[in-house]
């Protein structure tokens, strides 16, 4: 594996901590401390608890990672016609 290899996996939010972090727990029932991508963070996508995320890690280090997508799910979230425009 060359060093600017990332692992790509899939996991659920399951908590939100304070600067931007969230607890992830991965499909293979590990539990991870991500942060957001700098284009998450531009956009201003919000995540919550429940929403499922795709997140990169490092092979060195496999208790952090940082999230690059996020999936909504079948809920249909906030927006829409009552959704605030400036």
């Amino acid at each position: 594996m060359a060093k600017e290899d990332l692992l790509t996996l899939e996991g659920q939010i399951d908590e939100i901590l304070p600067d931007g972090r969230f607890g992830v727990v991965l499909e293979n029932d590990h539990r991870i401390i991500a942060y957001t991508a700098g284009k998450m963070r531009k956009f201003r996508i919000r995540s919550v608890v429940g929403d499922r995320v795709i997140v990169e890690m490092t092979p060195y280090d496999l208790d952090k990672g940082r999230i690059i997508f996020r999936d909504k799910g079948s809920g249909g979230g906030p927006g829409g016609a009552n959704r605030r425009r400036r």
